[in-house]
Formats: C-alpha cells, sequence, structure tokens
C-alpha cells in the first residue's frame, strides 16, 4: 500500500497524465512509455507508474502485451453504452444531491456559465476551461449524494465518454451552458425531480447530437 507522500504523487501525477489525454495531446491509439512520460513531466517513474495502472484501471488504457498501456479507442458502441449507464445513475444522483450540494461553488460555476454565454459572440469559449466547468459541476453532484462508489462509477464512465473521438461538439456550447444552468438552479433549490430531470435532458441531448454528427459523416 502506497504512503501519504507516495500516493500523493500518484494522484498529481494521474491528474496530469489524464489531462494529457483528455486536452488532445497524447490521442486514442497511443502508446504511452513511462519513461518518456516521467520526463515531460518532470516526475519520477513510480508516480507515472501508479498513475498508468489507476488509468488502466479504469479502462482508460488498454495493456498491449509487451508493447505497455495504449490509451482506449473507443467505439461508437462503447460511448453509446457508457452513456447509456450514466442516464440510468445520474439522474437519480442529481435527484439525491439536491439541496445538499453546497451554494458558493454552484453560483460560482452558474455565474462562469452566464459570462461564457454572454461573451459567446466574440469567440470560441477555452476548451479546456468549458471541461473544466462539466467536470466540477457532475463531481460536486456525484459527491454530493453521499455513495462514493456510485461517485467512484460515475467518474469512471464520464472519463470513458470523454476520451471518445467525438466528444468535442462545439455546437452544443450554447444548449450545454443552459442545460448545466438548469441543473444547477434544481439542485441548488433542492428540487429533487426537476434536477433528476434536468440531468436526463442534458444527457438525453448529449446522446442525440452525437447521433446526428455519426448522421451527417
Amino acid at each position: 500500500m502506497l504512503n501519504v507522500p507516495d500516493k500523493r504523487l500518484a494522484l498529481q501525477a494521474y491528474e496530469k497524465v489524464l489531462d494529457l489525454i483528455l486536452s488532445g495531446q497524447a490521442r486514442p491509439g497511443d502508446l504511452l512509455n513511462e519513461r518518456r512520460i516521467a520526463e515531460m513531466l518532470d516526475m519520477s517513474r513510480t508516480p507515472i507508474r501508479d498513475a498508468l495502472l489507476m488509468l488502466e484501471g479504469e479502462g482508460l488504457l488498454v495493456r498491449q502485451g509487451k508493447r505497455g498501456l495504449q490509451i482506449k479507442q473507443m467505439r461508437i458502441e462503447d460511448f453509446m453504452d457508457a452513456l447509456q449507464i450514466r442516464l440510468l445513475l445520474e439522474p437519480a444522483v442529481s435527484r439525491m444531491a439536491a439541496g445538499k450540494v453546497a451554494a458558493a461553488p454552484l453560483d460560482e460555476l452558474a455565474e462562469t456559465l452566464e459570462s461564457l454565454l454572454s461573451h459567446a459572440a466574440e469567440g470560441p469559449a477555452d476548451r479546456e476551461q468549458v471541461r473544466s466547468i462539466d467536470d466540477r459541476l457532475h463531481g460536486l453532484i456525484s459527491d454530493a449524494a453521499g455513495n462514493a462508489q456510485l461517485s467512484s462509477i460515475i467518474r469512471t464512465l464520464r472519463r470513458q465518454t470523454q476520451i471518445f473521438d467525438l466528444r468535442s461538439l462545439p455546437e452544443r456550447f450554447h444548449d450545454t451552458c443552459r442545460e448545466h444552468l438548469a441543473i444547477i438552479a434544481a439542485v441548488r433549490g433542492g428540487d429533487a425531480e426537476e434536477a433528476a430531470a434536468a440531468m436526463t435532458r442534458h444527457l438525453e441531448q448529449v446522446r442525440a447530437s452525437i447521433i446526428a454528427r455519426l448522421t451527417r459523416s
């Protein structure tokens, strides 16, 4: 078992490697070389090794024998399966979390979303900022539900859908912001049924947009 300092370093390495994947610097199908990543992130190989094992455990990396670990290439079937499970779990978690999330972080997220919408005409929003907001909101909700195992399952499913090749849907920007605002309002107001309904609408729209994108391509 890792001691506290080692665990902290492993978690830092995990976040950094995950960011490489979600930002597109490392893409699905790429092999991750432990030594090269350690040099890139200016970290020792031990926490990098631990981080890669964590990502493998979450299903984001796939072991390719002696070649090492490869970033999973999500098929459309994988994406839809994960999204279907999210549709079963996240509305229920939103219902459980309604009225239990601290107001301050929700208000901060709502303010940021409103600002993004008001400045949308000035150009595309920063993709990393949009992803950060999405992560924070869904994370706040799943953590507030008070079920650590459920929160972990949802987090893994979200990671899997985030690395799907079609994860970037710029045409969804305005709708996503408004859907997130509706979720925030319901959760903050303690309206359990509306929180569940708002989350369901959001995830159903994500699924519909992916299907529409694939139909056009």
